[in-house]
């Protein structure tokens, strides 16, 4: 099996407590790490100081679709088969990358989500109830069953990457329309690699409002659902198309009730 070439994709604002081990830790992964500050009003740049990065920066905040877009580009410079993204909060373990980058080259063309599956106990339940609900809906949208449809680690392959940079960037909305568009347009199926729940709440709060940005996300799948027609019957497709859950390290994974989702070691 080759080994996938990946490029890092970092978007990031206001960091500048957590940005640097984050980056150190992707570029032990990966030689093309990418760093997009999206107008941070910190030290965030300056904590990026001296390491052989790809840094984008953007004058004033535009949001994370808008943030990610500009890394893909970028990505798509390079001599690579993909892109890995992550967040700069701290979320996210770049120990995991190798994980998931083991099952993207066992799945050719599949997105792969690292889910946070491992202690899902300690997350708080607003989100947890939010995430499941998104799940729903936007399985809905893509046409098969999906665990943690909200994950910003995740990896896409080369097409889809190209793909993503003509889809319209609406903040949180953006990675749900990516799952959609790939689905629709690609034929993309999508996996999920478990993963700890990590809040690093000492950095700082949360960018994503579960309220605010869950009505938003909902209100955009449901849109996105009855523009093909068909409703229930998409509906069925989605709730009988299960998700490939694939642990490569072999640790226990709690997969949520009723998800549908089928479990490989």
């Amino acid at each position: 099996m080759n080994a996938l070439r990946a490029a890092v994709l970092i978007p990031c604002l206001n960091e500048e407590r957590a940005i640097r081990a984050i980056v150190e830790g992707a570029l032990q992964q990966s030689p093309h790490v990418i760093v997009v500050d999206d107008g941070s009003s910190d030290g965030t740049v300056a904590a990026l100081d001296g390491l052989p990065i790809q840094l984008i920066r953007h004058e004033r905040p535009g949001g994370k679709g808008n943030a990610l877009r500009a890394g893909f580009r970028r990505a798509l410079e390079l001599d690579v088969d993909g892109v890995l993204t992550m967040d700069g909060d701290g979320q996210h373990w770049f120990g995991d990358i190798p994980r998931i980058l083991r099952v993207a080259a066992e799945l050719p063309g599949h997105i792969v989500v690292g889910a946070r599956l491992i202690g899902r106990e300690r997350q708080p339940k607003i989100r947890r109830v939010a995430n499941e609900i998104a799940d729903w809906g936007i399985a809905w949208a893509v046409g098969q069953r999906l665990v943690d449809s909200q994950s910003g680690q995740r990896w896409y392959p080369r097409d889809v990457v190209a793909l993503a940079v003509d889809v319209a960037p609406q903040g949180f909305v953006f990675e749900a329309d990516i799952l959609i568009e790939a689905a629709r347009r690609l034929g993309t199926r999508v996996a999920a690699v478990p993963i700890e729940v990590r809040y690093a709440g000492e950095f700082r709060r949360s960018h994503f409002k579960p309220l605010r940005d869950f009505c938003r996300i909902t209100s955009h799948v449901f849109g996105r659902v009855v523009e093909v027609g068909s409703v229930i019957r998409t509906y069925r497709i989605a709730r009988t198309t299960p998700i490939q859950v694939v642990d490569p390290g072999g640790s226990t994974t709690r997969v949520p009730p009723d998800t549908g989702a089928t479990e490989r070691a």
